[in-house]
């Protein structure tokens, strides 16, 4: 019965390649529309407190990617194990797998959160932050870190969902979520009645109690779902589970969390052209954020494409998916490239007035949306990669692109040029990691 059960849930196996990959992307594009619209109302609400909250917002966001990277790593390595699993393997299996992936990223993500609580002040005085900003940031990053151990389960949980095929309700809860946290902003920041007013604070606070509904809401569908299993995992199988997920999961949290740790140290280079420049890099990575919706979808729907069709050893149909990924990647980037070029100086003075700040984030939208068309690419075959079980070259793809390319091109061209040639080391990184990328998605193609 179990070995029936999977094979009725591996449905992306059947039918129209582009129709699938389309169903799954297309309600993820809503949801991680409304995860970036909530953070671009942070942005907006704390950008009316000033522009030194607004930097001090600008500092919190690459750590805040780099643990939110760990945890969608972690997802990404539950997603994969699920996909290949229910493509040929049991409902029991599948279920344990989902309630062993849930245990282990609890625990993991929560150590990371005392770490992060313990390091507050030395690591952001790191990144550049200045007595008049981090005291701020500790407001922020205080809360936010408290919030970690929430943050998993809903997401580790939309991971299992797109495994076993269902893209609606993952989405659901995402808007759910990020609905709660921009109606609890403007209350919580600015204050209102009762309620005090927080400032900086209230931002991450908001974002906690999201977390909390959303937590409870995705327990919900996973039981409903059938993904998890209501007992205590024993150590052997437990062990087990996180050695398979953990193949994948490790690579692709290292990879997520080289994006965010590389904003991290371009920050740190943008800082020393003042606290407007790095307020305008926030902008303009916020606003670049919406723009890679429809591609970040892209990916999120073909995890699960290529995974239950590699488990189920239908490789055509893998080749297949990545072929129409990537040709939808280069229609896109170009389309948001131009779009971006007349947008940006329309756009970002609805965040900040101060002339500085507009002028560095309209810099910036001029600049590397150019090179979204090789991001695209670069990112969609990592998401082939790591759902057919090779994440080791994603995470080299990856690697390459920002600290072997963008990192030291953006020093460089601090120390020699102004703060345009910063950014266009962004592009120049993605063109050259995403023709490198092009070559691998070819020899996945051929090998299928």
């Amino acid at each position: 019965m179990g070995e029936n059960q999977s094979a009725r849930g591996a449905r992306l196996t059947q039918g129209s390649v582009p129709r699938h990959l389309a169903g799954m992307s297309i309600p993820m594009a809503w949801g991680i529309l409304a995860v970036i619209a909530f953070n671009i109302a942070d942005t907006f609400f704390v950008g009316q407190l000033g522009t030194t909250p607004l930097a001090a917002l600008s500092f919190t966001f690459p750590v805040v990617m780099a643990v939110t990277s760990l945890a969608l790593g972690l997802g990404i390595g539950t997603a994969s194990v699920l996909a290949r699993a229910i493509g040929g393997s049991t409902a029991d299996e599948v279920r344990r797998l989902t309630t062993d992936s849930l245990v282990l990223s609890t625990l993991l993500v929560s150590a990371f959160a005392v770490a992060g609580l313990l390091t507050i002040n030395p690591l952001f005085s790191l990144m550049g932050a200045g007595p008049e900003v981090l005291p701020l940031v500790r407001e922020y990053m205080m809360f936010w870190y408290i919030g970690m151990p929430f943050l998993v389960i809903p997401m580790i949980g939309n991971f299992a969902m797109r495994a076993a095929g269902e893209a609606r309700l993952p989405s659901l809860l995402m808007i759910t979520g990020a609905c709660i946290n921009i109606a609890l902003d403007p209350l919580l920041i600015f204050g209102w009645g009762a309620v005090p007013a927080l400032g900086i604070q209230g931002a991450a606070i908001a974002s906690v109690c999201a977390r909390v509904c959303t937590l409870i809401a995705a327990i919900l569908i996973l039981q409903k779902m059938q993904l998890i299993a209501w007992t205590w995992p024993r150590p052997g199988h437990l062990y087990r589970s996180a050695k398979e997920i953990s193949h994948v999961a490790l690579p692709a949290a290292a990879t997520n969390i080289i994006n965010p740790l590389s904003v991290g140290v371009v920050t740190a280079i943008v800082a020393s052209y003042g606290p407007a420049a790095v307020a305008g890099f926030g902008v303009a990575t916020r606003i670049e954020a919406l723009a890679l919706i429809p591609l970040l979808a892209l990916t999120a729907g073909l995890g699960p494409l290529v995974g239950q069709n590699w488990g189920a050893n239908e490789r055509q149909r893998v080749a297949e998916a990545l072929r129409v990924s990537t040709r939808f990647s280069l229609l896109w980037g170009i389309a948001i490239a131009i779009s971006l070029a007349f947008l940006a100086p329309i756009i970002v003075p609805l965040f900040d007035n101060h002339p500085d700040t507009i002028q560095a984030a309209t810099l910036y939208l001029w600049i590397v949306p150019i090179s979204l068309t090789a991001y695209g690419i670069l990112i969609c075959v990592n998401s082939a990669l790591n759902a057919a079980g090779q994440p080791l070259i994603a995470t080299m793809l990856m690697f390459g692109r920002t600290f072997a390319l963008y990192v030291p091109l953006a020093w460089l061209a601090s120390l020699w040029f102004d703060l345009a040639m910063v950014f266009a080391a962004a592009a120049v990184a993605s063109f050259l990691a995403g023709a490198i990328a092009w070559r691998y998605g070819l020899r996945l193609t051929r090998r299928a």
